[in-house]
């Protein structure tokens, strides 16, 4: 049974999924795991015929702790420890800091097909909702303690309180130290020494805590919000979920405080670029919203769900990595597509993370075109691309095939203008032979000899029977492959590497490609010039 089938199934009663974001800079796609794992959860339980909500919160009352490198560091250092609601926002499409970063993410909510219902931080505090769950916990400040003090073995003064105030005279949140609470107002001081990144401005005084005039810590406001909204179901990223961790003072928290069991929770690992996990406020890795233009929708999903959410991703959208997502997918594709043709397909767990990457609720099928051609077609010169599809296709393309396969020569070419090295380009040279191939070795050219004989016969001039030709050529000499192969890309890219070379050869004409390769033979066999 796929993962979020099997908490589908185990679970009881009315649901509700949450999860949330703290929105200190542009959100990256490393984000995107979370949002994509509570929303399969929400589809499994309606799937399942649970009544469930899916909801996800936005953690605006944090402050800003740092100004992110792509920001005028002058203009915002003077906001650092304010309530990321009350920073004034970065464009002018926003109210605020927080709705202007939240925006940019919400629209990749929309291109993925989640639908979560959004809640700010800001009206759950400034509505009342959470005076409540606030008295309480400045009640119990003393089972607040211990629960810290148990957990994750972090002491507090006997007169803290689980309490931070917007300060009256600065503003800031991120200084203000709570030490006392009569009921119906806190003693609070803005410390200069609070924080080792913003000092506060000093100001003390007695406040009511109710309203928006302040916040929980976030251990803290984790359970009250669970106990607002009737949380069931909220997932934590590895960080917050080792032992002794946040999500662990939280749950005891919630059972000490609240008498209540913490919602289901099951922690899932993060997404790294090169093995960096990414930072919102660092503005390392790729943002959410690039990802999101670059990668069609459902292979965003996949990316997200052809892995258990406790194993890690890492994503490069390098040549390598990006081609072979595509392959994977269109390769569940063809195995779903042949499955249905049987009847009922058997839903392995292969094909339950296809199924839960689908925007909808059912698998759209289609007749894949490898997306590495693709790649490799738009870097040919004078090809006319739909022709060259149709030609390389054995069956009629349907209209739903075309949607796909032009979706993807837009992904393939932002890929080729945003994200690709010089080195992983096709640079072909067409008017002169690389002078690379001045390092052959006789060895070397003797196979490119032969190879061009062959070439002249080959009945298919077809990407497979090329690339069968080059090996059995090979063999037949015999050259070792990684000899023979260097050869071909070193008459027509002037580097060691490529694309598939029978891929490589077929775009291009076949008197083209016989008479580079003996054009190659003759430049590598001339004697070298011996200077005076």
């Amino acid at each position: 049974m796929f993962w979020a089938d099997k908490i589908a199934a185990d679970a009881q009663g009315e649901q509700v999924v949450n999860d949330s974001k703290t929105p200190s800079g542009r959100v990256h796609v490393g984000s995107l795991r979370g949002v994509v794992i509570h929303d399969v959860i929400y589809r499994a339980l309606k799937h399942a015929g649970k009544p469930v909500k899916f909801l996800y919160g936005v953690d605006d009352y944090d402050a800003l702790d740092t100004v992110p490198k792509y920001l005028d560091a002058e203009k915002f250092s003077p906001y650092l420890g304010y309530p990321l609601c009350n920073v004034p926002s970065p464009g002018e499409n926003a109210s605020d800091y927080a709705k202007y970063f939240m925006g940019e993410f919400l629209e990749v909510f929309d291109y993925l097909g989640v639908k979560p219902e959004i809640y700010y931080l800001r009206d759950l505090y400034r509505s009342g909702k959470l005076n409540a769950a606030i008295d309480t916990f400045l009640q119990n400040a003393h089972l607040v303690r211990e629960a810290y003090l148990q957990v994750s073995k972090a002491k507090r003064p006997d007169n803290w309180y689980p309490f931070q105030v917007v300060c009256e005279n600065c503003g800031k949140i991120a200084t203000t130290v709570v030490t006392d609470y009569n009921g119906k107002e806190v003693f609070y001081t803005c410390k200069p020494d609070a924080t080792d990144w913003v000092a506060g401005c000093g100001h003390s005084g007695w406040v009511s805590p109710f309203d928006g005039n302040g916040k929980l810590p976030w251990k803290v406001e984790w359970v009250a919000k669970w106990q607002a909204l009737g949380v069931t179901i909220e997932m934590a990223g590895k960080d917050h979920s080792q032992k002794g961790g946040s999500r662990d003072v939280a749950n005891a928290i919630c059972r000490k405080v609240l008498h209540q069991n913490p919602p289901f929770h099951s922690p899932y690992e993060f997404i790294l670029v090169n093995g960096t996990k990414m930072s919102s406020s660092k503005g390392v890795g790729s943002s959410a919203k690039e990802i999101a233009d670059l990668l069609p929708p459902e292979i965003l999903r996949f990316l997200m769900l052809r892995t258990q959410p406790r194993s890690g991703i890492n994503f490069s959208p390098n040549y390598e990595t990006v081609t072979r997502l595509f392959r994977d997918y269109d390769g569940l594709i063809e195995k779903y597509r042949e499955a249905a043709k049987q009847g009922t397909p058997e839903m392995t767990q292969d094909l339950m993370a296809l199924f839960y990457s689908q925007l909808g609720d059912e698998i759209q099928t289609y007749h894949p075109f490898d997306f590495s051609t693709i790649i490799s077609l738009l870097q040919v010169p004078h090809l006319e691309m739909t022709e060259e599809v149709k030609n390389r296709t054995e069956v009629e393309l349907t209209e739903a095939d075309w949607q796909v396969v032009n979706q993807r020569i837009a992904v393939a070419q932002k890929w080729l203008d945003d994200y690709a090295d010089e080195e992983e380009k096709l640079v072909l040279y067409f008017d002169a032979v690389p002078e690379k191939v001045k390092e052959l070795s006789a060895e070397q050219v003797k196979y490119l000899t032969q190879l061009a004989e062959n070439l002249q016969t080959l009945e298919a001039w077809e990407g497979e029977a090329l690339q069968t030709e080059i090996f059995s050529t090979a063999k037949a000499l015999p050259i070792a492959p990684n000899l023979a192969f260097p050869a071909v890309y070193y008459s027509f890219l002037g580097k060691e590497r490529g694309p598939k070379a029978g891929a490589l050869l077929s775009y291009l004409d076949r008197e083209f490609v016989i008479t580079r390769i003996r054009d190659a033979i003759a430049l590598a066999q001339e004697p070298a010039k011996v200077e005076a």
